[in-house]
Order: C-alpha cells, then structure tokens, then sequence
C-alpha cells in the first residue's frame, strides 16, 4: 500500500504530539519544613513594617536632608540579609511613637554604614 500525502501527514503529526509530552517540565513536590515558612512570613512582615516606615513623608524628607535616595533605599532595605533586617526592626519597635525621628535616622544611617562596611552598598564614592 503506497503512503498518501494524507497519511504523510496523519503519521507526522501524531508522531510530533506524541513527543510533546517528553518536552514539557515536571512538578516536582518536597516537603518543606515549619520553620523556613515561619521564617519567611515573618522576614515578609519586618520587610512591610520597615519598608512602611520609610515611606512615611517626615523620614523620606529627613532621608532627603541626609542625602539619600529615597528609591534606593528601598533597594538597600531588599538587600538586607534577614539579621539585620531583625535588628533594624527591633529598633524600630523600640523607637518612640511619633517622637525621636533623630534616633530613626540614626538607626538608618548605622545599617547604611554596615551595608557599606560589607561591600554590599557603595554610598560613599572612593576617591
């Protein structure tokens, strides 16, 4: 029985469809531990807390005054590794509500100096 152009083409395309399924990614499931959930809930909540607070108009304005980019400190504050993300949250906890803008800042610039000190930043251009 001699091939027809329809049946080139029947074969072909059913032979292309039946190697599609090879081509595509599999799901794969692991477990995953309370603790790194736990971990990254809470990193999620600091992050909005601090990143919250920098936003306020009277720091972005102190943060202005400073020098500071107010987009990248949104950067810097992504940048965090999640113990000093810890730190500076805590610290703002501990802030006084609506008082000492002074100590914000200051707990600011102490992380910006940090990032500096470890290579992460480069805010202060050598000369």
């Amino acid at each position: 029985m001699k091939p027809t152009p329809v049946r080139r083409v029947l074969v072909s395309l059913c032979a292309a469809l039946a190697l599609v399924p090879a081509s595509l990614p599999y799901a794969q499931a692991e477990i995953v531990d309370t603790p790194a959930v736990l971990a990254a809930a809470s990193r999620a909540e600091r992050l909005d807390k601090v990143q919250a607070t920098l936003q306020r108009a009277e720091v972005a304005a102190q943060l202005e005054q400073l020098g500071v980019n107010p987009e990248s400190v949104g950067q810097r504050v992504q940048a965090m590794t999640d113990a000093e993300l810890q730190a500076f949250a805590e610290r703002l906890d501990q802030a006084p509500a609506g008082g000492d803008a002074f100590a914000l800042i200051g707990a600011v610039f102490v992380v910006l100096i940090i990032l500096e000190v470890v290579g992460v930043i480069d805010i202060f251009k050598k000369v």
